[in-house]
């Protein structure tokens, strides 16, 4: 993974790239319901369609976990369940998701898992259930850029991660060159299924005053990034 400079580390945010009148004119954001909705209708497709394009850095995630070895970990939108298998097996692995459709493949593939702790839930992730610093890691394999309200996510996140407790964000991030056209392209029809095309790491990342550790580009061409965060808060 590469080293980020000190300013980065710190959480400051760098200055915002110019934008154009078509990406400061971008949709609102999906509502909940309706990513409900398009994600349940997905569900029997979505490993054929993501699993293998997205797996990658949905590997670098469970690697940078596995190097932490941590006690307990969360998964937010933990989808299919596609990446249980690559956690440590003692660690004790919780899972949230919108979609039951989805859950019930997740809770299959854990059934796999012989042996190891985890549980399923049906949580909107933007307000959890859970007690503050309830996890020692929390991993965001694709949901920052498809939750209709991402800071409010965040916020939930680093509420139940624990202090200096590590935080793995797996991601699309508008400003690569090669993907600038793409995610032009397809704005339209990623509105349909709750998936921002041009959302930005200035804005979504490094706004935050959480510890930004490294980033490493993941799948095809960049098409994604893995960022590593240290949970920087106060102790209760």
């Amino acid at each position: 993974m590469s080293s980020t400079p000190q300013a980065a580390r710190r959480g400051k945010p760098a200055p915002y790239a110019a934008r154009d009148d078509a990406a400061a004119a971008a949709p609102a954001p999906m509502p909940a319901h309706r990513v409900v909705q398009a994600y349940d209708r997905w569900s029997p497709l979505y490993d054929l369609i993501f699993g293998r394009v997205l797996e990658p850095g949905r590997r670098a995630m469970t690697r940078a976990a596995a190097a932490l070895q941590p006690d307990s970990l969360l998964e937010v939108g933990v989808g299919t369940g596609l990446t249980l298998a690559g956690y440590p097996a003692h660690t004790r692995v919780v899972g949230v998701d919108l979609s039951a459709e989805m859950l019930e493949r997740a809770r299959t593939r854990a059934a796999a898992l012989r042996g190891r702790d985890i549980a399923l839930h049906l949580m909107n992730a933007e307000a959890m259930d859970f007690p503050d610093d309830s996890f020692d890691c929390v991993a965001m394999p694709y949901v920052l850029s498809v939750t209709p309200q991402p800071a409010r996510l965040v916020a939930e996140v680093r509420r139940v991660c624990r202090p200096g407790g590590t935080i793995l964000v797996v991601n699309h991030f508008s400003g690569s060159r090669f993907w600038w056209l793409m995610e032009r392209a397809v704005r339209s029809m990623a509105q349909r299924v709750g998936f921002r095309s041009d959302f930005g790491f200035e804005e979504h990342v490094l706004v935050h005053d959480w510890q930004l550790q490294a980033v490493q580009s993941v799948n095809l061409f960049g098409l994604s990034r893995l960022v590593v965060l240290r949970n920087t808060k106060a102790k209760a």
